[in-house]
């Protein structure tokens, strides 16, 4: 069964249907690749879709230890390279809303490090992970 339905709307831009629930994401070309840059291009929803997956696997983790850290945000930074054009690093801070002790700290950043994005992601794309707990 088909995750999602992609549509072509004209002028670099997309609609991605997620078939499941029917949300909806808009992609749009980036300015410096012939696009109006009005929404997340789509190397922006894949770097994007790094830290959304690491913030996943550790909620999980975290509803297990009992841990809340709803509020909780993260800064990505995509580096295009080019020849051929390709994401070359992707930078994710994350900033907790919470202070745990180590052991829990511990456990959830290397929860992290083990989603599945991560794990897609070509190893030639460095991934600069930092983690500031309050």
């Amino acid at each position: 069964m088909a995750t999602s339905k992609v549509t072509y709307l004209g002028d670099l831009r997309t609609s991605s249907i997620h078939l499941q629930s029917g949300s909806e994401i808009i992609s749009d070309a980036p300015l410096d690749n012939n696009g109006k840059g009005e929404a997340f291009s789509p190397t922006d929803t894949v770097a994007n879709g790094l830290a959304s997956c690491m913030f996943t696997v550790m909620g999980i983790k975290a509803r297990d230890l009992e841990v809340d850290f709803s509020g909780s945000t993260a800064e990505v930074t995509k580096i295009m390279g080019t020849e051929p054009r390709r994401i070359t690093e992707i930078h994710v801070t994350f900033h907790f809303s919470i202070h745990p002790d180590e052991k829990t700290k511990t456990i959830l950043e290397r929860t992290a490090m083990t989603c599945p994005v991560f794990y897609s992601l070509h190893p030639d794309i460095k991934k600069e992970i930092v983690f500031n707990w309050k």
